[in-house]
């Protein structure tokens, strides 16, 4: 057991060195940050000895675990500070949650899957990330019984910004957010409010995610054969 834990411990070592700082994070905090959540506790059982490629892996409800570096970007964009309230749309497996929460006072996380939901919030308290809550909803509508949010990220790709998550950000606090098709390239997009009523938009480059389904975004797509 202590060689598998020893031999876990050296592989995120090595992706943080390597697939993190070895490109353009920079951030010593979410450097930091990757480094202490233990991204196995988040994969699928038998993946454990894929946690540290640098790639996502299946999770369920045809959702992924988004690969470490991309999280590691969307915080870094993010900016997250020690004393921010945080939003995420997608929860997943909970690691981005846990890796957000390493950054910041509070992480609102919403998963429409109540499945994944269960799981994730399970992961986080068994970890000890109490100021993680977790819900079930509709994330392109945001949380606004939390509002407002310095910083908001969304895992999954919108056809544009919903204009509720735009509400909940806090005058200079960040959105952000994968943009474009549903089934294809998208653009990340980090969104700051300026003031009230003002934006402005930067693009990241391109990115691959699953689609955000809801009412501010995708339609959910009918099973071929079902009826």
């Amino acid at each position: 057991m202590a060689a598998a834990h020893d031999k876990l411990a050296s592989a995120r070592e090595r992706m943080v060195e390597h697939d993190l700082r070895g490109r353009d994070i920079d951030d010593p905090r979410v450097l930091a940050a990757m480094q202490r959540v233990p991204r196995e506790v988040f994969v699928e059982p038998g993946m454990e000895g894929r946690a540290y490629v640098d790639s996502p892996l299946p999770i369920g409800e045809g959702q992924t675990i988004s690969q470490p570096y991309m999280v590691a970007l969307m915080a870094q964009a993010a900016a997250i500070g020690e004393a921010d309230r945080v939003l995420e749309v997608g929860t997943g497996s909970g690691y981005a949650a846990a890796v957000f929460a390493e950054l910041a006072a509070r992480v609102d996380s919403i998963e429409r899957h109540a499945s994944l939901a269960a799981t994730a919030a399970r992961r986080l308290a068994d970890l000890g990330y109490q100021h993680v809550h977790v819900h079930v909803g509709d994330g392109s509508r945001g949380w606004p019984e939390s509002m407002p949010f310095d910083a908001i990220v969304v895992a999954a790709g919108a056809p544009a910004v919903p204009q509720a998550l735009r509400d909940q950000l806090a005058i200079g606090g960040r959105l952000v957010i994968p943009l474009g098709s549903d089934d294809g390239v998208q653009r990340l997009c980090r969104v700051t409010r300026r003031a009230e009523g003002q934006f402005d938009t930067e693009d990241l480059g391109g990115v691959v995610f699953v689609p955000l389904v809801g009412e501010q975004g995708w339609p959910e797509r009918t099973p071929i054969g079902a009826r």
